[in-house]
């Protein structure tokens, strides 16, 4: 994998760690888009989501809102009691 790596950035102008980066943006886009696809569906919950993807769930939100896919939004507002 490495020597792939190394002969990959030999014939391009970036660098082992650029490429290695982007493969990391490729792969973690991919496994977003499968967890939205469940998510859409109803089949798998953010906080599911959040454990396997290893982020926080206000970054998910955020990715929600990018894509502009519907979601609840929580309000803390509401919540509080007011004495």
């Amino acid at each position: 994998m490495i020597s792939e790596i190394e002969d990959c950035a030999g014939k391009s102008n970036l660098t082992a760690l650029q490429i290695v980066e982007k493969l990391e943006k490729h792969f973690f886009n991919k496994q977003v888009n499968e967890n939205l696809k469940l998510y859409k569906k109803r089949k798998k919950k953010v906080r599911e989501i959040t454990k396997d993807l290893k982020i926080s769930p206000r970054k998910f939100y955020a990715i929600l809102e990018k894509k502009k896919i519907q979601h609840k939004k929580y309000n803390k507002e509401k919540l509080l009691i007011n004495p």
